[in-house]
Protein backbone atom coordinates (compact mmCIF):
# COMPACT_ATOMS: atom_id res chain seq x y z
CA UNK A 1 0.00 0.00 0.00
CA UNK A 2 2.85 2.37 0.87
CA UNK A 3 4.13 1.93 -2.60
CA UNK A 4 0.71 3.55 -4.03
CA UNK A 5 1.58 6.93 -5.58
CA UNK A 6 -1.99 8.55 -4.39
CA UNK A 7 -1.08 12.06 -6.09
CA UNK A 8 -1.04 10.19 -9.39
CA UNK A 9 -3.60 7.43 -8.40
CA UNK A 10 -6.55 10.12 -7.24
CA UNK A 11 -5.93 12.52 -10.64
CA UNK A 12 -8.57 10.94 -13.03
CA UNK A 13 -11.07 10.43 -10.21
CA UNK A 14 -10.68 14.03 -9.88
CA UNK A 15 -10.92 14.96 -13.49
CA UNK A 16 -13.71 12.41 -13.57
CA UNK A 17 -15.69 14.25 -10.91
CA UNK A 18 -14.78 17.70 -12.35
CA UNK A 19 -16.24 17.22 -15.74
CA UNK A 20 -19.15 15.32 -14.28
CA UNK A 21 -20.20 17.95 -12.19
CA UNK A 22 -19.77 20.48 -15.01
CA UNK A 23 -21.98 18.16 -17.16
CA UNK A 24 -25.16 17.82 -14.53
CA UNK A 25 -24.52 21.65 -14.14
CA UNK A 26 -25.34 22.36 -17.33
CA UNK A 27 -28.11 20.33 -18.20
CA UNK A 28 -29.47 22.04 -14.87
CA UNK A 29 -29.34 25.50 -15.90
CA UNK A 30 -30.49 24.51 -19.94
CA UNK A 31 -33.48 23.39 -17.74
CA UNK A 32 -33.36 26.99 -16.21
CA UNK A 33 -32.41 28.83 -19.68
CA UNK A 34 -35.27 27.55 -21.49
CA UNK A 35 -38.16 28.29 -18.87
CA UNK A 36 -38.63 24.68 -17.81
CA UNK A 37 -38.38 23.10 -14.50
CA UNK A 38 -35.44 21.48 -13.54
CA UNK A 39 -35.26 17.86 -11.81
CA UNK A 40 -31.78 18.73 -10.73
CA UNK A 41 -31.71 21.29 -7.95
CA UNK A 42 -27.98 20.76 -7.23
CA UNK A 43 -25.03 19.19 -7.60
CA UNK A 44 -21.61 18.37 -6.07
CA UNK A 45 -18.47 16.18 -6.20
CA UNK A 46 -15.72 14.84 -4.25
CA UNK A 47 -13.25 12.14 -4.28
CA UNK A 48 -12.70 9.84 -1.51
CA UNK A 49 -10.09 10.97 1.26
CA UNK A 50 -7.15 8.69 0.69
CA UNK A 51 -7.49 7.89 4.41
CA UNK A 52 -10.93 6.70 3.77
CA UNK A 53 -9.53 4.36 0.93
CA UNK A 54 -7.39 2.64 2.63
CA UNK A 55 -9.51 2.05 5.82
CA UNK A 56 -12.23 0.42 3.19
CA UNK A 57 -8.84 -1.62 1.77
CA UNK A 58 -7.81 -3.15 5.12
CA UNK A 59 -12.18 -3.77 6.33
CA UNK A 60 -12.45 -5.86 3.03
CA UNK A 61 -8.88 -6.90 2.61
CA UNK A 62 -8.83 -5.24 -0.68
CA UNK A 63 -4.92 -5.46 -1.98
CA UNK A 64 -3.63 -1.84 -3.34
CA UNK A 65 -3.71 -4.01 -7.03
CA UNK A 66 -7.44 -4.10 -7.01
CA UNK A 67 -8.12 -0.78 -5.84
CA UNK A 68 -9.69 0.66 -9.08
CA UNK A 69 -11.66 -2.32 -10.05
CA UNK A 70 -13.29 -3.04 -6.37
CA UNK A 71 -14.16 0.22 -4.94
CA UNK A 72 -16.59 1.87 -6.67
CA UNK A 73 -17.15 5.20 -4.83
CA UNK A 74 -13.75 7.28 -4.99
CA UNK A 75 -15.70 9.40 -7.24
CA UNK A 76 -18.89 10.67 -6.30
CA UNK A 77 -20.97 13.16 -7.85
CA UNK A 78 -24.45 13.96 -5.66
CA UNK A 79 -27.55 15.30 -7.24
CA UNK A 80 -30.38 16.62 -5.17
CA UNK A 81 -33.87 17.45 -6.07
CA UNK A 82 -36.44 19.13 -4.20
CA UNK A 83 -39.50 16.22 -5.15
CA UNK A 84 -39.15 12.23 -5.00
CA UNK A 85 -40.81 12.30 -8.42
CA UNK A 86 -37.80 14.34 -9.58
CA UNK A 87 -35.60 11.41 -8.75
CA UNK A 88 -37.14 9.22 -11.78
CA UNK A 89 -36.67 11.59 -13.82
CA UNK A 90 -32.92 12.59 -13.44
CA UNK A 91 -32.08 8.57 -13.54
CA UNK A 92 -33.76 8.71 -16.82
CA UNK A 93 -32.01 11.64 -18.28
CA UNK A 94 -28.74 9.54 -17.07
CA UNK A 95 -29.74 6.48 -18.95
CA UNK A 96 -30.42 8.60 -22.15
CA UNK A 97 -26.53 9.41 -21.69
CA UNK A 98 -25.57 5.36 -20.99
CA UNK A 99 -23.13 5.17 -23.63
CA UNK A 100 -22.29 7.85 -25.10
CA UNK A 101 -21.09 9.87 -22.07
CA UNK A 102 -20.32 6.89 -19.69
CA UNK A 103 -21.55 3.47 -19.37
CA UNK A 104 -24.20 2.02 -16.56
CA UNK A 105 -22.41 -0.71 -14.56
CA UNK A 106 -25.22 -1.16 -11.71
CA UNK A 107 -28.08 0.75 -10.17
CA UNK A 108 -28.96 0.61 -6.56
CA UNK A 109 -32.61 1.57 -5.58
CA UNK A 110 -31.83 2.31 -2.23
CA UNK A 111 -35.09 4.03 -1.87
CA UNK A 112 -37.57 1.34 -1.97
CA UNK A 113 -35.44 -0.84 -0.39
CA UNK A 114 -33.64 1.48 2.41
CA UNK A 115 -31.36 0.11 4.20
CA UNK A 116 -32.44 -1.05 7.93
CA UNK A 117 -30.22 2.05 9.42
CA UNK A 118 -33.15 4.16 7.15
CA UNK A 119 -30.63 5.63 4.20
CA UNK A 120 -32.34 6.14 1.24
CA UNK A 121 -30.89 7.28 -2.11
CA UNK A 122 -30.71 6.11 -5.67
CA UNK A 123 -27.08 4.97 -7.26
CA UNK A 124 -25.88 4.54 -10.20
CA UNK A 125 -22.31 3.27 -10.92
CA UNK A 126 -20.91 4.81 -14.03
CA UNK A 127 -17.73 4.07 -16.03
CA UNK A 128 -16.37 7.42 -17.19
CA UNK A 129 -13.67 7.38 -19.86
CA UNK A 130 -10.86 9.89 -19.06
CA UNK A 131 -8.94 11.06 -22.02
CA UNK A 132 -5.64 12.66 -20.23
CA UNK A 133 -1.88 13.39 -20.94
CA UNK A 134 -1.14 9.88 -19.82
CA UNK A 135 -3.68 8.48 -22.30
CA UNK A 136 -7.19 6.77 -21.86
CA UNK A 137 -8.70 5.64 -18.74
CA UNK A 138 -12.05 4.57 -17.54
CA UNK A 139 -12.42 5.26 -13.70
CA UNK A 140 -15.73 3.98 -11.53
CA UNK A 141 -18.00 6.85 -10.50
CA UNK A 142 -20.49 6.62 -8.21
CA UNK A 143 -23.56 9.06 -9.02
CA UNK A 144 -26.21 9.60 -6.16
CA UNK A 145 -29.22 10.65 -6.27
CA UNK A 146 -32.03 11.76 -3.49
CA UNK A 147 -34.29 14.57 -2.54
CA UNK A 148 -33.23 17.15 -0.13
CA UNK A 149 -34.63 15.62 3.23
CA UNK A 150 -32.46 12.33 1.71
CA UNK A 151 -29.85 14.23 1.82
CA UNK A 152 -30.00 16.03 5.35
CA UNK A 153 -30.51 12.52 6.94
CA UNK A 154 -27.28 11.27 5.21
CA UNK A 155 -25.38 14.37 5.85
CA UNK A 156 -25.74 13.77 9.78
CA UNK A 157 -25.58 10.47 10.06
CA UNK A 158 -21.94 10.46 8.13
CA UNK A 159 -21.33 13.09 11.06
CA UNK A 160 -22.09 10.76 13.45
CA UNK A 161 -20.60 7.71 12.09
CA UNK A 162 -17.51 9.91 12.03
CA UNK A 163 -18.08 11.14 15.57
CA UNK A 164 -18.55 7.50 16.72
CA UNK A 165 -15.68 5.64 14.56
CA UNK A 166 -18.57 3.55 12.90
CA UNK A 167 -20.12 2.48 16.09
CA UNK A 168 -23.09 4.44 16.93
CA UNK A 169 -25.11 3.71 19.84
CA UNK A 170 -28.23 1.65 19.48
CA UNK A 171 -30.05 4.49 21.31
CA UNK A 172 -28.52 7.09 18.68
CA UNK A 173 -29.13 4.59 15.81
CA UNK A 174 -33.31 4.26 16.47
CA UNK A 175 -33.23 7.44 16.75
CA UNK A 176 -31.78 8.12 13.34
CA UNK A 177 -34.41 5.50 11.70
CA UNK A 178 -37.26 6.94 13.04
CA UNK A 179 -35.63 10.32 11.79
CA UNK A 180 -35.09 8.48 8.61
CA UNK A 181 -39.16 7.91 8.19
CA UNK A 182 -39.74 11.74 9.75
CA UNK A 183 -37.93 12.53 6.35
CA UNK A 184 -39.29 10.29 3.73
CA UNK A 185 -43.20 11.18 5.44
CA UNK A 186 -42.10 14.73 4.57
CA UNK A 187 -41.17 14.11 1.01
CA UNK A 188 -44.29 12.66 0.67
CA UNK A 189 -46.48 15.66 1.97
CA UNK A 190 -44.30 17.93 0.12
CA UNK A 191 -45.46 16.02 -2.99
CA UNK A 192 -48.92 16.53 -2.06
CA UNK A 193 -48.44 20.08 -3.15
CA UNK A 194 -46.03 19.86 -5.39
CA UNK A 195 -47.46 21.94 -7.92
CA UNK A 196 -48.42 24.95 -5.50
CA UNK A 197 -44.69 24.97 -4.42
CA UNK A 198 -43.90 24.73 -8.27
CA UNK A 199 -46.07 27.66 -9.04
CA UNK A 200 -44.91 29.88 -6.46
CA UNK A 201 -41.44 29.23 -7.69
CA UNK A 202 -42.26 30.35 -11.42
CA UNK A 203 -43.94 33.64 -9.90
CA UNK A 204 -41.11 34.77 -7.78
CA UNK A 205 -38.79 33.63 -10.85
CA UNK A 206 -40.79 36.14 -12.92
CA UNK A 207 -41.19 38.44 -10.14
CA UNK A 208 -37.70 38.69 -10.29
CA UNK A 209 -36.81 39.16 -13.87
CA UNK A 210 -39.68 41.95 -14.18
CA UNK A 211 -37.64 43.71 -11.06
CA UNK A 212 -33.91 43.27 -12.51
CA UNK A 213 -35.74 44.44 -16.04
CA UNK A 214 -36.97 47.61 -14.22
CA UNK A 215 -33.51 48.36 -12.68
CA UNK A 216 -32.31 48.15 -15.71
CA UNK A 217 -34.83 50.12 -17.53
CA UNK A 218 -34.41 53.06 -14.50
CA UNK A 219 -30.34 52.86 -14.92
CA UNK A 220 -30.81 53.98 -18.61
CA UNK A 221 -33.30 56.78 -17.45
CA UNK A 222 -30.94 58.10 -15.08
CA UNK A 223 -28.88 59.85 -18.30
CA UNK A 224 -31.92 60.84 -19.79
CA UNK A 225 -34.80 62.02 -17.69
CA UNK A 226 -35.07 64.83 -15.21
CA UNK A 227 -34.24 64.65 -11.53
CA UNK A 228 -37.96 65.32 -10.33
CA UNK A 229 -39.02 62.42 -13.11
CA UNK A 230 -36.59 60.20 -11.07
CA UNK A 231 -37.43 61.03 -7.83
CA UNK A 232 -41.28 59.92 -8.22
CA UNK A 233 -39.92 56.71 -10.55
CA UNK A 234 -37.98 55.67 -7.14
CA UNK A 235 -41.08 56.60 -5.51
CA UNK A 236 -43.35 53.84 -7.21
CA UNK A 237 -40.10 51.52 -7.11
CA UNK A 238 -40.23 51.46 -3.66
CA UNK A 239 -44.05 50.93 -3.38
CA UNK A 240 -43.97 48.29 -5.66
CA UNK A 241 -40.90 46.23 -4.47
CA UNK A 242 -42.93 44.81 -1.32
CA UNK A 243 -46.39 44.86 -2.26
CA UNK A 244 -46.79 45.30 -6.06
CA UNK A 245 -48.42 42.23 -8.24
CA UNK A 246 -47.08 40.58 -11.15
CA UNK A 247 -49.58 42.80 -12.87
CA UNK A 248 -47.95 46.00 -11.33
CA UNK A 249 -44.93 45.39 -11.95
CA UNK A 250 -45.42 44.86 -15.57
CA UNK A 251 -47.75 48.10 -16.04
CA UNK A 252 -44.96 49.81 -14.54
CA UNK A 253 -41.64 48.60 -16.73
CA UNK A 254 -44.18 48.93 -19.50
CA UNK A 255 -44.47 52.96 -18.30
CA UNK A 256 -40.64 53.08 -18.21
CA UNK A 257 -40.14 51.71 -21.32
CA UNK A 258 -42.67 54.41 -22.66
CA UNK A 259 -40.39 56.65 -21.02
CA UNK A 260 -37.37 55.62 -22.03
CA UNK A 261 -38.84 56.30 -25.84
CA UNK A 262 -40.01 59.69 -24.93
CA UNK A 263 -36.95 60.90 -23.34
CA UNK A 264 -35.24 59.45 -27.02
CA UNK A 265 -37.51 61.31 -29.26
Amino acid sequence: MEMLNWKEFLYPYQQAVSELTLKFEYAMNEYKTIEMYSPIESVSGRVKKVSSIIEKTKKKGIPYNKIEETIEDIAGVRIICQFVEDISKVISFIKRRDGQDFTIVEERDYINNFKPSGYRSYHIIIKYPIHSVTGYKEVLTEVQIRTMAMNFWAVAEHSLKYKYSGNIPLEVRDRLVSCAEAAFNLDNEMSTIRNEIMYAQQVNKLRDNLIADILDRIQVLYFKAKLSEMEEVNRQLVDLWSHGSIDDLKEFKHKLQEMTVLHEE
